[in-house]
């Protein structure tokens, strides 16, 4: 399992053993019926996890995050275009205290920085929800962030291509939108970011990049698959 931890934990031996028997709240999200249905089975027949409510679309799964304060979200991304945007405001606004399992089918190194720079703390592929799911649904109870092997590894591969720059994730993302062609305030927007740490992120950049225009940095994020997915 690709896993580390995210958010530091500490529990007494009497904590552990009441966690061990606590079964972990879970709203499931997804926008097809069927594909609930199998997930559902799929969690419910783990013993210590208990799916308490579903959103079949971003309203409903928003009013049933924030009416049932869940432990997990297990949310499918492809309920909306701007759904990373969508996973910060679910995070900030209505579930302080849920931690969010992306289920995908997009095996994008790039969607699931985005989903990780976003607030989530579990990327599982629909693919292999069967064998990942329950793990990853489990390791964000703990606080532990999981990542689907397979996509760990193209991650990995990602930053390693960015390392001699040493441009951090957040810097990815900044890049990534302005490439794409939004503006500081726009991003600073979108990001929930001021537009003076936008800029302050843009200077950085071009820095570390030893680039001077936006067409620099679109040829080099296309070169580096940035914009893909």
């Amino acid at each position: 399992m690709a896993a580390r931890l995210h958010l530091a934990s500490s529990h007494s031996d009497s904590d552990a053993s009441v966690d061990a028997h606590r079964s972990i709240s879970v709203v499931l999200a997804d926008d097809h019926p069927l594909m609930r249905r199998t997930l559902r089975q799929l969690l419910e027949g783990e013993p210590s996890v208990e799916v308490i409510a579903e959103g079949h679309d971003l309203a409903s799964t928003l009013e049933q995050v924030q009416r049932c304060q869940p432990q997990v979200l297990v949310l499918d991304l492809s309920m909306s275009d701007g759904a990373c945007e969508d996973l910060h405001r679910v995070l900030q606004e209505h579930a302080a205290n849920t931690q969010v399992v992306v289920l995908t089918t997009d095996d994008s190194p790039v969607r699931v920085q985005r989903a990780l720079a976003a607030g989530a703390i579990g990327y599982v592929l629909k693919e292999h929800a069967d064998s990942e799911l329950p793990d990853a649904v489990r390791a964000a109870a703990q606080g532990e962030e999981y990542v689907s092997p397979r996509m760990g590894v193209r991650l990995e591969e990602l930053y390693r291509s960015l390392t001699d720059e040493r441009i951090t994730p957040r810097e990815v993302e900044v890049l990534r939108l302005i490439a794409l062609g939004h503006t500081s305030v726009e991003i600073a927007r979108k990001l929930q970011l001021s537009p003076r740490t936008i800029e302050t992120h843009r200077a950085h950049i071009h820095q570390k990049l030893g680039l001077s225009t936006r067409a620099q940095l679109v040829r080099y994020a296309l070169r580096r698959g940035l914009l893909r997915g």
